[in-house]
């Protein structure tokens, strides 16, 4: 592989995740960041009470990317062979709490709406 192009991403993720799989993932993604900023622009204002919520579940959002992705590539920790495969492993458990983070908060704001004081 000589470039690192969107299309070989796409390419190597639908060969890791399996075409549906992966569509399924990325359609989940859009709909709950969809959603998120729907929640935004609603509440106009964040709720620190599901704020902290949200960020208590990073942790376990972490680990399960982690898992996930070591369970997809049929890997163990065992394999990991050197920097490139830890710095990949934190980007995904990274992206792992962030998602959850995201999904947490976006599914406590949908069933527990903000009480509106205005009115």
């Amino acid at each position: 592989m000589k470039e690192l192009t969107f299309g070989t991403l796409i390419a190597v993720f639908e060969e890791i995740f399996g075409r549906g799989l992966f569509w399924i993932m990325v359609a989940a993604a859009v709909i709950v960041t969809l959603a998120y900023f729907y929640v935004l622009i609603r509440d106009r204002s964040v709720s620190w009470r599901k704020f902290l919520w949200a960020q208590l579940s990073m942790p376990f959002g972490a680990v399960a990317a982690v898992l996930f992705v070591q369970f997809m590539t049929h890997s163990a920790f065992s394999d990991i062979g050197g920097p490139i495969d830890v710095i990949v492993l934190l980007g995904v458990a990274v992206a792992g709490a962030i998602g959850a983070a995201i999904l947490v908060y976006t599914a406590e704001s949908l069933l527990r709406p903000q009480k509106n004081h205005d009115a």
